[in-house]
């Protein structure tokens, strides 16, 4: 994988833990309960994902070439 491709996918990853963010303070109180969990569900695996193409980028960035 190239380094600008897992840029560009960890920048899609925060942009949607951003937005999944933003959603589920937006709820309501009384709000579905299901929802709700199905969005804190969403939160996590796309913070998952994020967490996981910051490390392969830092990773790629980081190896010293010879």
């Amino acid at each position: 994988m190239t380094i600008r491709y897992l840029a560009e996918e960890l920048y899609r990853w925060t942009r949607k833990v951003e937005d999944l963010e933003k959603t589920l303070a937006a709820l309501e109180v009384g709000f579905a309960l299901e929802e709700r969990d199905r969005l804190e569900a969403e939160l996590r695996q796309a913070k998952q994902q994020q967490a996981h193409y910051r490390a392969v980028l830092t990773s790629k960035k980081d190896r010293t070439r010879i």
